[in-house]
């Protein structure tokens, strides 16, 4: 990741960006999942350092040091006009970010170590350029937010609990916790074959959002013969 997306990602979370730019980030989001990752990743490393520099004095030193680090590179560089000292040291410090972090920090699991959804295969009970042969597309694809409409289209025609899965899991690659949640809580209730499928991702709804405490217990309440109860253990290895 170049020191330009970092800048471009901090302003995008600040809301510093145009209207045209911002509307151009969201769609490079939609379709591009690489960049898509890379936001993902560069958010979670913001969040982590607000939690682990929380006191005052602690995140002050860090900042000072990071700046220095800013200083040093950007003199063997040409000067980026308009930026605040924190975009230059964001920008300056990729190493220190994520080195330091990731090795020396990062003591919990993240999402994207456990988020596997597997490929959708429910064309042929659609037309050839109907709503579910889109939604397959866009959700294979990972362009989850254009895959939601044709979910939703779907859905309002019809619930079925495969349909439900597939639209719970794309809700949850856009951050719509409370849908997402809201979807898998209703398989969760059913009997079908993605009951437990809709309780794991419960689940990583939960890590995704680092409420650690409230994972752990719902990967607790998933049946042993669950398919793939080797991640839910890990995970839950990774917890205590």
């Amino acid at each position: 990741m170049n020191e330009e997306r970092y800048i471009l990602f901090d302003q995008y979370l600040e809301g510093e960006l145009t209207a045209e730019q911002k509307n151009d980030f969201e769609k490079q989001l939609a379709e591009d999942a690489q960049f898509a990752s890379e936001f993902e990743t560069f958010k979670s490393v913001q969040l982590q350092l607000q939690n682990k520099f929380g006191i005052e004095e602690e995140r002050k030193e860090f900042k000072e040091n990071l700046n220095q680090i800013a200083e040093d590179y950007f003199n063997k560089k040409p000067k980026v006009i308009g930026l605040k000292p924190w975009y230059l040291a964001v920008a300056a410090s990729v190493a220190v970010l994520f080195g330091l972090f990731f090795f020396n920090y990062n003591q919990n699991p993240v999402f994207a170590d456990y988020n596997h959804p597997e490929q959708a295969s429910f064309a042929e009970r659609g037309s050839e350029d109907g709503p579910l042969k889109n939604a397959e597309k866009e959700f294979n694809a990972k362009r989850f937010s254009l895959a939601i409409p044709f979910f939703e289209e779907v859905l309002a025609k019809g619930k079925t609990p495969e349909i439900q899965y597939y639209y719970g899991i794309s809700l949850l690659e856009q951050s719509q916790f409370l849908k997402a949640e809201a979807v898998f809580n209703e398989l969760k209730s059913g009997n079908s074959v993605y009951k437990e499928k809709a309780i794991w991702y419960l689940a990583l709804s939960k890590l995704k959002q680092r409420d650690y405490k409230s994972c752990k217990e719902i990967l607790q309440t998933i049946s042993q013969d669950y398919e793939d109860y080797d991640e839910v253990q890990l995970l839950l290895d990774e917890l205590d």
